[in-house]
């Protein structure tokens, strides 16, 4: 098994050290990025002499749990993707990181990141799921991420739900590329109108982009968006569609009211005399006039009003 430890990485970096005539304590404590990506490690040792710390690498291992991590005070950026991974645990010390990539782990809840009030990025793409294994959410993990989350990649993780993403209000660019499970349009469309400050979405795969006017839907919802699966939005184009959608929907209301008083002014003006109602030839519904008694034009009003609220 091979351990990252702190004579590992001496061993590494010991042509350095000689160089700068420093001891090797008093060089660990000098580094601020260690590169150990794809060296087979299976496991975190005690690095903790490593205290000023920044960035690690160790993507590509075989490591299975975040560990021995606590002394990384100023760790800002994490890339473990591409381990072995199953949960999301040991992190809560690190309250500088503002990066952390999990990609391609066996991760299955998102989980322990509340005191990571600085991250900036999340990256869980491809996560190794059991068959009818989906990644899930914790809402206290979602709701310390609220003020600070920029960048959530989840792609390719089985997701049927993302409602619960609302909380996410300072959301630059959401990525989620090719689930296996369908959500509805509506679901999307209510989760953007939470998102005021999204510039980039990559939803290429999904089952939802095969909808009707699925982008011009898309671009009307969320009006910040810059960039919809990989192409640029036309400020022109937006604008257009917005003076569109509030035509349509100012013409569907005004259509409805129409609807819903028609019978009530066909009433006040029997009751005035200005017009004699006319006794139904056919089915009250289809009056050759269009009046009908005062009982008949209360029913159909409050038919339609509760048919159209």
């Amino acid at each position: 098994m091979v351990l990252l430890t702190a004579d590992l990485i001496a061993k590494s970096i010991s042509r350095f050290k000689k160089k700068r005539g420093l001891s090797h304590p008093e060089y660990l404590k000098t580094i601020t990025h260690l590169h150990f990506s794809n060296k087979n490690i299976q496991d975190i040792g005690d690095i903790s002499l490593c205290r000023n710390l920044t960035v690690l690498y160790l993507y590509d291992n075989q490591i299975t749990k975040i560990c021995n991590l606590g002394f990384a005070f100023n760790l800002t950026h994490l890339y473990m993707q591409n381990n072995d991974i199953t949960r999301m645990e040991n992190l809560s010390s690190l309250q500088m990181l503002s990066k952390l990539y999990l990609g391609g782990n066996r991760i299955t809840v998102v989980e322990g990141l509340e005191q990571l009030t600085e991250l900036k990025e999340l990256h869980l793409e491809n996560q190794r799921l059991a068959p009818g294994e989906k990644l899930l959410f914790d809402p206290s993990t979602l709701l310390a991420l609220a003020k600070s989350l920029c960048v959530l990649n989840i792609n390719r993780n089985n997701i049927d739900y993302i409602r619960d993403l609302a909380a996410l209000k300072e959301l630059h660019r959401y990525c989620e590329k090719h689930f296996l499970v369908s959500i509805y349009f509506q679901e999307l469309e209510d989760v953007l109108s939470h998102w005021p400050q999204l510039l980039q979405m990559d939803l290429r795969g999904n089952p939802v982009c095969k909808l009707s006017k699925y982008r011009d839907r898309l671009i009307t919802a969320c009006r910040s968006l810059e960039i919809l699966d990989g192409r640029e939005i036309n400020e022109l184009t937006r604008q257009f569609l917005i003076n569109w959608k509030a035509s349509k929907e100012a013409k569907m209301r005004r259509s409805n009211i129409r609807m819903l008083t028609g019978p009530l002014i066909c009433q006040a003006r029997c009751l005035m005399g200005t017009r004699k109602p006319e006794a139904p030839s056919r089915p009250a519904a289809k009056l050759r006039s269009g009046c009908v008694c005062p009982c008949l034009a209360v029913q159909i009003f409050l038919h339609r009003f509760f048919q159209y609220r």
